[in-house]
């Protein structure tokens, strides 16, 4: 089950450095946020390989991010991995003037 939420204002678009990540906690959410060419991407911060919440730190190229700690990479407009499949959660962006806002969602699990 997934809990929807509202648009969340994270930091001024004018605060985010080309290609150079950063982190944000929205609701309790790991979010690593980025921009490339005036665009503003978000993702979950969690790199799946080793759970480690280092994605925000890794090198951004051709439209992905590489993780810092083992080379794994994840497309920014999607999340997935190079082959297609599921990779990083992918959070809806918008920015009003020099605001970003971003859109997250908590995974429940119900066991």
């Amino acid at each position: 089950m997934i809990e929807e939420n509202e648009f969340k204002k994270v930091c001024k678009l004018s605060d985010l450095k080309e290609k150079i990540g950063q982190r944000f906690f929205i609701d309790d959410v790991d979010v690593a946020l980025f921009k490339v060419e005036n665009e503003v991407f978000a993702v979950s911060n969690m790199c799946l390989h080793q759970k480690a919440a280092i994605i925000y730190d890794g090198f951004v190229e051709d439209g992905f991010v590489t993780c810092p700690a083992h080379g794994w990479q994840f497309e920014l407009k999607t999340g997935r991995v190079p082959s297609g499949i599921k990779g990083l959660d992918k959070y809806e962006v918008k920015i009003e003037n020099d605001d970003v806002y971003v859109k997250v969602f908590k995974k429940i699990l119900k066991w």
